[in-house]
């Protein structure tokens, strides 16, 4: 049985898209089965996995609001093992359209949970807000990492999504759980950085991952060119920050 995953923090640039690709890339390359669900209107991640959005015939948007098959909206990458639910410019208008559903919060809960009988991990890359995509995706996930950016409003954000995260546990889905906190962006010459990194591991202590993912310009490179960084710069920190991660969350997982 696998484990779905949400990569969520309602503030922008904090890297949460470019930790879906790459975890999800390193994931498949120590050979488990992952499924990347797109559920951001910006498609990043899919666009990032190297999918032609224009070309696709079924997204996210056509199964959460027209019921289509998820089966047939689901594109295989170049990495054996990981596949992508991808997303579409169109699921910006989801939201409004999913209101007057019956039990709305639960839609992507119902399309994606038959898949974890098929996959190790699927990776729920979630836009940089907290409407009701990003609720239906808290509401189907195991657990959340939550992408923690070293700069100096960084924890503003987590306080706001902490309390979602409580209320979504106390009314939806009471076995949400806080896979961990992801520093992202990280210099250690930056005074900054090693302050939030200290803020962050005193109240949350070992819910903070071990790895850290340092500032790498190769990652902006290799998403501007639809690959992972794996492919693009396997020898990058940016490579082997991800390779470590993806470690330390299969053995955080056995």
């Amino acid at each position: 049985m696998g484990k779905i995953i949400a990569i969520a923090n309602q503030k922008g640039g904090v890297g949460k898209t470019t930790t879906t690709i790459n975890l999800a890339a390193s994931l498949a390359a120590l050979e488990k089965k992952v499924l990347v669900v797109d559920a951001d209107p910006q498609a990043n991640a899919s666009s990032g996995l190297g999918i032609d959005i224009k070309s696709l015939n079924t997204s996210l948007y056509e199964c959460i609001i027209n019921g289509d098959d998820p089966e047939k909206a689901i594109v295989s990458t170049e990495l054996e093992g990981l596949n992508v639910f991808p997303s579409h410019i169109d699921l910006v208008g989801a939201e409004i359209e999913m209101l007057s559903m019956e039990r709305r919060e639960y839609v992507l809960k119902k399309l994606i949970t038959p898949f974890k009988n098929l996959y190790d991990f699927i990776l729920i890359d979630c836009s940089p807000s907290l409407g009701l995509i990003t609720i239906n995706a808290l509401t189907a996930a195991d657990t959340v990492i939550i992408p923690v950016q070293c700069e100096y409003f960084a924890l503003e954000g987590i306080s706001k999504l902490l309390n979602t995260i409580k209320i979504i546990k106390s009314r939806l889905n009471p076995d949400l759980d806080i896979e961990g906190f992801l520093i992202t962006m990280y210099d250690s010459r930056l005074r900054v950085a090693n302050q939030v990194y200290e803020e962050v591991k005193r109240p949350f202590k070992d819910l903070v991952f071990d790895t850290v993912i340092h500032r790498n310009v190769k990652l902006i490179e290799a998403s501007s060119f639809g690959r992972p960084i794996l492919f693009y710069d396997a020898e990058s920190k940016g490579s082997t920050n991800h390779m470590q991660l993806a470690r330390e969350l299969i053995e955080k997982n056995k």
